[in-house]
């Protein structure tokens, strides 16, 4: 018999306690680094280019240590790259806890460039390079593996398609890799199970297995936001399924955002997370009522265009810029569904570039751009409706009208 995860008051507070517990330690090991950082008028660290931002007079980098996100300004002659290492002193005065948490805007006082260590990570970065000779697909198969920063270009061009969920990694990326580790480990554990152990549960040992090389991976992408989310959404669904316990409910949505905030609190301002948490959301809303359809096909064509429209709104509001060819999204989710798996074994083995000539033209198209101004009371309008949705069915039509009707005003 599945039951509802927190199915008792009880648990609801001793889930509620260590979360709030677990927050706050962690919020003030931030503190205590902010502390450190804003105790000196002149703070030096070691720092890597993540991004450029090219400005009329001078550039814009984005700069992470272990610690936090900067962002300051370079002369436009400085001989700077992405991925550099630089030793650099900012000054840290008005520095505010919040704009701590969120990446903050510094006035540096001087850099040094430092030789890069090659690492595990860098070198299977390269390795994946070594394989394109246009910048801007190298760009687009680092964040896919790698989760590396894009350029604005390439960014606006992904807006441009609707495609920028794709490009952030978060959980079909995640199932993928989990496909691929599970087939792999499968066969040789299944030797060993067979003549030593027996008696425990192949699959969920293998899962196990699985969970454990994918917390490396998060590691090595240095806990990416959504991708986070996604591990812990796996690691709980997991628990869940071992205890017999709902997995598709909108209280573990609620159990993952709480498990991720207390573990990061500084993703309260991370567009990804929500982003990718809404993502979800509407995954289940669609679930809850859209079930019971039989025809496959339907099923997912309706699937991808239904989660495509809610998540416009939210989008939207903050990043207005709009394309005719964003209607393409859905279609193209479906066909990444392919490309993905397909481009990661190809860069296993050595011929990456084989589809370059076709993903350069599909990144080289001209758009005919325009802003789309969403008021913040569609948006509230909207949201409430979407909650309300949950447990009404006349709100989740009304939903859809909201749905049709801001889609019309969006496009025509």
């Amino acid at each position: 018999m599945i039951i509802n995860i927190l199915n008792k008051h009880y648990n609801y507070i001793v889930l509620t306690t260590f979360v709030l517990l677990v927050f706050f330690i962690n919020l003030s090991i931030e503190y205590s680094k902010y502390q450190e950082l804003i105790d000196e008028e002149i703070y030096e660290t070691k720092v890597e280019v993540q991004n450029i931002y090219e400005k009329e007079k001078y550039d814009v980098l984005k700069l992470k240590n272990a610690n936090f996100t900067i962002f300051t300004n370079f002369d436009k002659n400085t001989q700077v790259s992405k991925y550099d290492i630089l030793n650099l002193a900012i000054i840290t005065i008005n520095i505010t806890f919040i704009e701590y948490l969120k990446g903050f805007y510094v006035k540096s006082v001087y850099f040094d460039k430092l030789e890069k260590q090659e690492s595990f990570s860098s070198r299977l970065v390269n390795y994946s390079a070594s394989q394109h000779h246009n910048e801007m697909i190298t760009e687009l198969f680092s964040a896919l593996f790698f989760a590396k920063p894009i350029s604005k270009e390439l960014r606006e061009v992904c807006t441009n398609y609707g495609i920028s969920h794709l490009i952030a990694l978060s959980g079909f990326h995640l199932a993928v890799l989990s496909f691929i580790i599970y087939g792999i480990v499968y066969y040789p554990y299944a030797f060993f199970h067979l003549r030593y152990f027996p008696y425990r549960n192949k699959r969920f040992d293998i899962l196990l297995i699985t969970l454990a090389l994918l917390f490396s991976y998060l590691i090595f992408t240095g806990f990416v936001a959504s991708l986070t989310r996604a591990f812990v959404m796996m690691a709980l669904g997991i628990y869940l399924l071992r205890c017999n316990i709902k997995l598709f409910s909108f209280t573990t949505l609620f159990v993952v955002l709480a498990f991720v905030l207390a573990l990061f609190p500084k993703y309260i301002f991370s567009l990804s997370l929500w982003f990718s948490i809404f993502g979800v959301f509407y995954i289940f809303l669609y679930i809850q009522y859209f079930k019971d359809i039989k025809n496959k096909f339907l099923h997912l064509l309706l699937f991808n265009f239904w989660i495509y429209l809610a998540m416009n709104p939210l989008v939207h509001y903050f990043f207005p810029l709009t394309t005719y060819e964003q209607m393409l999204s859905p279609f193209l989710t479906m066909a990444f569904t392919l490309f993905y798996p397909l481009e990661l074994f190809a860069h296993i083995f050595s011929f990456g570039g084989f589809l370059d000539e076709y993903i350069l033209m599909f990144l080289s198209y001209e758009f005919k751009t325009f802003d789309k101004i969403i008021y913040l009371w569609f948006l509230v309008l909207f949201m409430v409706f979407s909650f309300y949705a949950i447990f009404n069915k006349k709100a989740f039509y009304f939903l859809n009208i909201l749905l049709f009707a801001f889609t019309v005003y969006l496009y025509i």
